[in-house]
C-alpha cells in the first residue's frame, strides 16, 4: 500500500475521532466540518488513485 494513502486515511480517522469527541462543544460546526472532511478524504483519494493510474498506463504502454 502506498505510504501517501496509509497517511491521508491515519490524518482522516484522528481528524473524525476529534470531531465526534468534542461534538458537544463544536455545536453546529459539526455538519461543516464534516462535509470538508469528507470532501478532503475524497479528494486526497482520488488524486492518490489517478496518479497511480497514470503510472500504470506508461508501463503498459512500455
Amino acid at each position: 500500500m502506498n505510504l501517501n494513502i496509509i497517511i491521508t486515511l491515519a490524518v482522516t480517522l484522528v481528524l473524525a475521532w476529534i470531531i465526534f469527541h468534542f461534538k458537544t462543544q463544536l455545536g453546529l460546526l459539526i455538519l461543516p466540518l464534516f462535509i470538508v472532511l469528507v470532501l478532503f478524504v475524497t479528494l486526497r483519494l482520488y488524486r492518490l488513485m489517478e496518479k497511480d493510474n497514470t503510472d500504470d498506463e506508461i508501463d503498459n504502454k512500455n
